[in-house]
């Protein structure tokens, strides 16, 4: 809880992952909207990916050279230059803060680690559970794309809540279909969503960084 903490010093604040770009260009325009982006997003989209890549290395206890070929991939993964160095930082980020928890693992990372992979290596090196982990990041995520869209004015808090209480059920679900995937899983069938997160590479005016 403490590391999925808004307080916690990843500063995911400053990321939409393509969700401004989104509004920017009219294909989300209010709260119904935005639960079916994010509920795409779970099911085929890059939020399905970084779980199926938080469990991997959260199952790679251990082995280094596993989690840097996991590491690597999920670097490989990211669909927009904003996308890859979005993850790439908030990996990086969550690896120094995540020293306050001591633990073997963190001197094994490799420097450029994407963030649910590095979560992940680090749940399963304190031995939190699978499912609980992979539960608490996209609940997380999600969380922050709502906080996102709120700040674009898509919804308000009292909506923005109603969004996420509506998907808590598609979060669990997501969690435990990724604690039983493998690597073959991995794929994303979301294209108006990677193409907003390429599109806001040339906005002009804009709140975040990717």
């Amino acid at each position: 809880m403490s590391w999925l903490s808004p307080a916690f010093p990843l500063g995911g604040f400053a990321y939409s992952g393509g969700l401004e770009r989104a509004a920017h260009d009219g294909l989300l325009r209010d709260a119904a909207g935005l639960k079916d982006w994010l509920s795409s997003g779970l099911a085929q989209g890059f939020l399905w990916n970084d779980a199926v890549l938080l469990c991997e290395s959260h199952r790679a206890e251990g082995d280094s050279a596993r989690i840097g070929e996991t590491a690597a991939l999920a670097a490989a993964l990211a669909g927009a230059r904003e996308r890859h160095a979005e993850t790439l930082a908030l990996g990086s980020a969550f690896v120094t803060a995540a020293a306050a928890w001591p633990a073997p693992v963190l001197a094994e990372l490799p420097d450029e680690i994407a963030l649910p992979v590095a979560f992940g290596a680090v749940a399963g090196a304190h031995g939190i559970g699978l499912e609980a982990a992979c539960q608490g990041y996209l609940h997380a995520q999600i969380a922050q794309s709502i906080s996102a869209a709120i700040r674009l004015s898509l919804c308000g808090q009292v909506l923005g809540l109603e969004v996420l209480a509506g998907l808590e059920e598609t979060i669990l679900e997501t969690a435990a279909r990724a604690a039983v995937s493998g690597l073959d899983d991995l794929g994303g069938c979301t294209f108006r969503a990677d193409v907003s997160a390429l599109r806001h590479e040339t906005q002009h005016s804009r709140l975040f960084r990717s």
